[in-house]
């Protein structure tokens, strides 16, 4: 039966009809999963896969992808993933080419992906049960419906499953085309009949170049060509090599083979002479030093994925860590759901191998016309193939993984399930001996897919948001959870519940570095520098290199006044050594960015030669996807202190350069220009600074100091009143914009802006002192007494409060007022 027409399939079950299935499970797929088009990035994943990652990006040569893991590091690199997926990050730079990052094209792509999978494995589906209604058309509908299929659809990254798997079937679907060119009555010439084993071939490839696994087509390639197409039998398979009419099957089976050495050596040439490495918490049972732990545990795994598929009640976005406990004794109660799959896998396999054994074999493949297909040994063989074999490589059994479960790496094992199920339905509904019992098996299947259904419907409002996610993930994950959702929550502004949500995370697992970290972030924009501190201190001490860390409480330490520590552990963070972390290129980015801020505290002291040298030690060691605008930036300031203006000016071009729009660089550049008398070059700059940020109160801040310096004081006023309009809590501002109302001439409105700055800093002598003079001007000599008493108070030995407090109590007297302090 030919497997390349999509064509329409009804079942008819003694008056209970179900229309054409492919469009249908597709069409429930759209309406189950069509959610998700709202959705943001999810998850860190996503975010680094796609938002930070320069493959994605057009400046990256299209080269780079071939050379990279998943996430963009090298392969080479001792901290990459080692994850090969180059086609489905082209598929990212191509979404990046036509709406950027806007996430809702990314969610459509997935869902148009998943569409045409489902498609495909309805083809499938049919071609294998060409016999039973009931199991094409239960099948492709539970696939299209199931809830497994979630994350791989609506977290973005899920797409290299989703992905792989139509490259996946569609090896399969070629190559059963393939199998039936061989016959010599197919009609098809020996040039078609190659043309489809190379469409195979290429398919399998491209399924790999998508997710890893999808090398495995080959595999299920090989199951069908020898047991469903030749119908082999178990004892016959020695004889393919010595008889004549299996010469396809030699050539077919070789080919795969071929395919198989060459895609797997240049899989372990490109990865590399070192295996990935994953933290304990990513998959606790492989750093654990007992073997029976170890083998009772991998065993049972296989057995909690098959119960995600048969039972999707309970999903998580994480599996890692303590979710699925280890199994120590064989007394756990989990081992008799392992004794379970096993026995059932096992009787299937009985089955198939009974049947292979009865059956007579057809006619030649050689020759024959085709082979009928359909039986139950034909379908249990084909889904323990398409269950058993793309899972393999997740169980542990050839390398350890870096998960414990991942619900999307059942995406293309859930057909194999799902043609097993069906299946046994179809046996079931041809079994029944009443319309009545055949009606309540189809009403049965019905339930299921509604269930399933509704099911993907809820679970696709988990991955809406972040926050939905983690909180659906509490009672299976709950360190991982909480520590995920406090940031959710932290960057929503909810800090008290943030800090408890950190707290409960910690209470679960108190050595997770990055809650530690985080929590330390909380605690330094609240201002809690000493319980910062701590935080960071303890982040460090569970991951010794986490740059990040050693950055904040170096940050932390010169806000306390620790300058000495604070330079000391700047520059330990800038040597910290980078093998083996699994984002090298933030971990880079961080030591340059140490030394950038030990630069600054040398700065801040007024050595600026010494500056000068470690921000040219930066320029040195920062690697080629550092931002360096601002460094620059930095490295002009230090020289303009130092009165080298041309160097300085040079420093500040390169950091225009780099970035045209960085602003800072615009403001200081000007001060250099106004410095050297090029007045209206550096009015220009300014103006292009306000241009690109008019809502910057510190461009409007520069701006009109720059006003002031050249005596335009009315202009410079207005840049003032803004900058004070934009932050009207800032003391700085406030009170330089009084400065300049006073020396515009607007006396009323400097006094309301003295006033203002006296309410922000009520202990600040110089607020009091101004707020007196400027009440002296204008005329209101009794409160400007009080604010120059007030000044005394906070300064008393302050000359120019002092005189001008003289000047006053003589004109008070000759006004005839009395002193209020008299």
């Amino acid at each position: 039966m030919s497997a390349a027409r999509l064509r329409s399939i009804s079942l008819a079950t003694n008056g209970t009809t179900l229309e054409p299935i492919t469009p249908y499970a597709c069409a429930s797929e759209y309406v189950t999963h069509m959610s998700v088009f709202m959705y943001e990035f999810i998850c860190y994943a996503s975010i680094r896969a796609i938002k930070t990652n320069p493959d994605v990006l057009p400046t990256t040569p299209l080269t780079q992808l071939l050379w990279d893991d998943f996430w963009g590091t090298p392969l080479t690199h001792s901290g990459s993933h080692k994850s090969y997926r180059p086609l489905t990050v082209l598929s990212f730079r191509l979404n990046y080419m036509f709406s950027e990052f806007a996430p809702r094209w990314y969610h459509v792509t997935n869902v148009a992906l998943h569409v045409a999978a489902t498609g495909l494995f309805a083809v499938v589906s049919r071609t294998l049960t060409p016999h039973a209604p009931v199991a094409r058309t239960a099948a492709p509908l539970l696939f299209a419906a199931h809830p497994i299929h979630t994350e791989a659809v609506a977290g973005v990254v899920g797409r290299a499953d989703v992905g792989a798997a139509i490259f996946f079937l569609g090896a399969l679907l070629s190559y059963m085309r393939y199998c039936d060119a061989c016959g010599s009555s197919s009609g098809v010439t020996s040039g078609g009949r190659r043309a489809w084993l190379g469409a195979a071939l290429v398919s399998a490839t491209l399924s790999m170049l998508t997710k890893e696994h999808g090398i495995t087509a080959l595999a299920v390639c090989a199951a069908y060509h020898l047991f469903i197409h030749a119908r082999l039998r178990p004892r016959e398979i020695l004889s393919i090599l010595t008889e004549r009419r299996h010469r396809y099957l030699v050539e077919g089976l070789g080919a795969l083979m071929a395919a198989l050495v060459v895609l797997l050596a240049f899989r372990l040439a490109i990865m590399g002479s070192q295996p990935p490495e994953f933290a304990p918490a990513d998959n606790p049972a492989a750093d654990c030093d007992s073997p029976a732990v170890r083998a009772l545990t991998f065993l049972f795994l296989p057995a909690f994925n098959a119960w995600l598929l048969l039972c999707p009640s309970t999903l998580s976005f994480d599996w890692s860590m303590e979710a699925i406990p280890l199994i120590s004794s064989l007394s756990d109660p989990r081992n008799l759901a392992t004794f379970t799959l096993y026995m059932g896998m096992g009787g299937l396999l009985l089955t198939a191998l009974v049947g292979l054994r009865r059956r007579r074999p057809g006619d030649d493949p050689g020759g024959g016309s085709g082979v009928d297909m359909g039986t139950s040994t034909d379908v249990i063989i084909m889904g323990l193939a398409l269950l058993v074999l793309p899972f393999l490589p997740a169980t542990n059994l050839f390398f350890y993984v870096g998960f414990v479960v991942a619900e999307r790496i059942l995406y293309i094992p859930s057909m194999g399930a799902c043609l097993l199920v069906s299946w046994g339905a179809h046996r079931l509904h041809a079994r029944a001996r009443t319309d009545r019992s055949r009606r309540f098996l189809v009403a049965a299947l019905v339930a299921i897919f509604l269930l399933f259904a509704g099911k993907t419907w809820r679970r696709n409002r988990d991955w809406a948001t972040e926050e939905n996610l983690y909180r659906s993930g509490i009672a299976i994950n709950p360190p991982k959870a909480y520590g995920n959702l406090a940031n959710i929550l932290s960057s929503q502004g909810k800090k008290e519940e943030a800090e408890w949500a950190y707290q409960k995370a910690l209470s679960y697992r108190s050595n997770m570095a990055d809650v530690h970290y985080n929590l330390g972030i909380l605690f330094q924009e609240q201002k809690r520098y000493e319980e910062a501190l701590q935080e960071y201190k303890l982040a460090i001490q569970f991951r010794p290199r986490m740059a990040m860390a050693h950055l904040n409480m170096g940050l932390v330490l010169g806000l306390l006044g620790q300058k000495d520590e604070a330079a000391e552990v700047y520059r330990h963070c800038s040597q910290l050594d980078g093998s083996g972390l699994k984002d090298p290129r933030t971990h880079e980015a961080t030591k340059i960015s140490a030394l950038f801020n030990l630069g600054r505290l040398m700065a801040d002291d007024g050595h600026f030669e010494k500056a000068i040298d470690v921000y040219r030690e930066a320029v040195e060691k920062m690697p080629s996807h550092y931002q360096p605008q601002s460094l620059f930036n930095m490295l002009g300031e230090a020289f303009f202190k130092l009165d080298q203006f041309e160097e300085a000016e040079r420093w500040y071009l390169k950091a225009l350069k780099v970035k045209a729009d960085h602003v800072p660089a615009h403001l200081t550049y000007g001060k250099l220009l106004a410095k050297v008398q090029r007045v209206s070059e550096a009015e220009q700059w300014f103006q292009r600074a306000k241009t690109l940020a008019p809502n910057d109160s510190t461009v409007h801040q520069h701006f009109g100091q720059f006003l002031s310096e050249v005596e335009r004081h009315d202009d410079a006023a207005e840049q003032y009143l803004r900058a004070a309009e934009l932050a009207p809590s800032e003391y700085e501002i406030i009170f330089n914009a009084a400065n300049t109302l006073r020396q515009a001439g607007r006396n009323q409105k400097a006094e309301e802006y003295y006033r203002l700055a006296v309410h922000l800093r009520p202990q600040e002598a110089t607020s009091h002192m101004n707020l007196g003079a400027m009440l002296h001007v204008n005329g209101k000599l009794l409160e400007a007494e009080s604010s120059y008493l007030e000044a005394l108070k906070l300064k008393p030995d302050d000359s120019i409060t002092r005189t001008n407090l003289q000047k006053l109590r003589h004109l008070l007297a000759k006004k005839g007022f009395s002193s209020t302090s008299r």
